[in-house]
């Protein structure tokens, strides 16, 4: 098991544009506008920004992967991670409290069920999105840049990879988080991911939604 760091962030700031994308609404009505405000002035106090990660070694051969002992095979992973010789995984969360308010909501208010998932998710993909941009401040200062983060589901890496995370990182110890044998983590509102560290000098690859494989994917700008 690599050495597993652990970092704190405090709350980033909120985008309702994307919990409204997140919810699949189009527009910002009133009625929305006042579910959002109540749901997030209620989330708030449960939430959490926790993130435990490791530096591993990387090495890239064709399509396959040497990311510490582990030898993984994918293409999407390989392009992604090509040119690399280090990589920081990690895993993320934002605790399982707004879990609880969805599955409360679930039956006795269904919108704002859907809109505390709405907030899980960018609550979670503003977590990562915050790591991502600390670790890219950081290695700055060594002349480093970093590659969009890669989870597993991306392209041909599959889901299975997810088990990869919890073998690397203390993510239970530290985080609180499992894995079911559906490669399920709870809590659900929760991301892994991969990143790749590469010299200035080589090649910037696409960010977001541009860098990823899944055309038909619900939350695609």
């Amino acid at each position: 098991m690599a050495v597993s760091l652990v970092k704190s962030f405090l709350e980033p700031p909120i985008d309702v544009l994307e919990i409204l994308r997140y919810a699949g609404q189009k527009e910002k009505t009133s009625e929305l506008d006042g579910i959002i405000t109540e749901c997030l002035e209620e989330a708030k106090p449960y939430l959490t920004y926790k993130v435990c990660y490791a530096y591993l070694p990387c090495e890239v051969n064709g399509v396959e992967v040497m990311l510490g002992e582990k030898k993984l095979s994918s293409i999407s992973l390989s392009k992604n991670l090509a040119g690399c010789e280090q990589a920081v995984i990690f895993s993320s969360t934002i605790g399982i409290g707004i879990d609880r308010l969805i599955e409360k909501y679930k039956a006795i208010a269904p919108l704002k069920s859907l809109i505390m998932h709405a907030i899980g998710v960018e609550r979670i993909e503003s977590l990562a999105n915050s790591f991502c941009a600390y670790i890219k401040k950081e290695l700055a200062l060594e002349g480093k840049k970093i590659r969009p983060r890669f989870s597993a589901g991306y392209g041909d890496f599959k889901v299975e990879n997810q088990k990869l995370f919890f073998e690397y990182l203390e993510s239970t110890k530290l985080l609180g988080l499992t894995l079911n044998d559906s490669y399920l983590m709870s809590p659900s509102k929760s991301v892994t991911a991969i990143v790749g560290i590469y010299d200035c000098e080589g090649k910037e690859q696409a960010q977001g939604c541009k860098a990823c494989v899944l055309k038909d994917c619900e939350y695609r700008r």
